[in-house]
């Protein structure tokens, strides 16, 4: 899958893997400088030393004037999310809604973060609590003024961990990561990329985070931008349905998946075919 979100997916919640300090670099005044442009405050919340980076953000045109005015501000990690514990899920979107209706009251068009966020998620307890989150702050950019990069260090983490945050956004440069879960319009789940056997772990890992809910008993997934899903893939969606009461409702592109449905026999999961 390409690094960068498909031209018609959500573009406001890129995953960044921190393994090239230059290319992180670019990408974040490049994420924070169209913030500032469209209006936004901009915050760059980080675990290293808060100075430091103001100094380095100083050099840049506009952000001078955009950190003495209050438009842009470097954010210490622990005054934004806290370190070193599993995060409350809902307190921190309602940390991060509390903070966009401020910059919104304060007469900016929105609120726009970079977030290095290796330090939230160094155990499996925090990555479990944090990958929820992290599906549910992607809904609430859905419907409100308020956009991220997440930034994650492979060397800390491990590959694995990256992998299992980077697929809940969705885009961002973990080219290895095949597919992504992410939150769609209308309250639903979308899917974009492929699904095979090597990714079946963690798909399954993904859908018990994310844990997408069904409406009406019906689990509507928007899969348009779905290349590929093979029949163990089908299954897990149809069982997470199945779990909550519900029917699972694939929106796809073309009618291949229809077909594998067609000839999988499965009552409980159905295809719409857009497109």
């Amino acid at each position: 899958m390409s690094g960068d979100a498909h031209p018609a997916l959500p573009a406001d919640h890129p995953c960044w893997r921190r393994d090239d300090p230059a290319a992180f670099e670019a990408a974040a005044l490049a994420f924070l400088s169209a913030g500032l442009a469209a209006g936004e405050q901009v915050w760059y919340v980080t675990e290293r030393d808060a100075a430091a980076v103001e100094s380095w953000l100083r050099a840049v045109p506009g952000f001078d004037d955009a950190l003495r005015s209050g438009a842009a501000r470097v954010v210490p990690l622990g005054g934004t999310y806290v370190e070193d514990r599993v995060a409350d899920v809902a307190a921190q979107v309602r940390a991060y809604a509390e903070a966009t209706g401020a910059a919104l009251a304060a007469g900016h068009t929105g609120l726009r973060v970079v977030a290095e966020a290796t330090g939230l998620v160094r155990t499996p307890a925090q990555r479990r609590a944090f990958t929820r989150y992290e599906h549910l702050i992607d809904r609430y950019m859905r419907t409100h003024p308020f956009s991220a990069m997440c930034v994650y260090d492979p060397a800390v983490l491990g590959e694995q961990a990256v992998a299992e945050l980077a697929c809940l956004h969705p885009g961002g440069n973990a080219e290895g990561v095949l597919f992504r879960l992410y939150a769609a319009d209308r309250g639903r789940a979308g899917l974009a990329g492929e699904l095979d056997q090597s990714t079946h772990d963690l798909f399954a890992l993904a859908l018990d985070r994310a844990d997408p809910r069904p409406v009406d008993g019906r689990l509507v997934i928007e899969a348009s931008h779905l290349r590929f899903v093979d029949h163990r893939s089908l299954l897990l969606l149809r069982d997470h349905a199945r779990r909550q009461g519900a029917v699972a409702v694939l929106r796809a592109a073309g009618p291949g998946v229809a077909r594998l449905v067609a000839l999988l026999d499965l009552p409980d999961l159905r295809v719409e075919v857009v497109g």
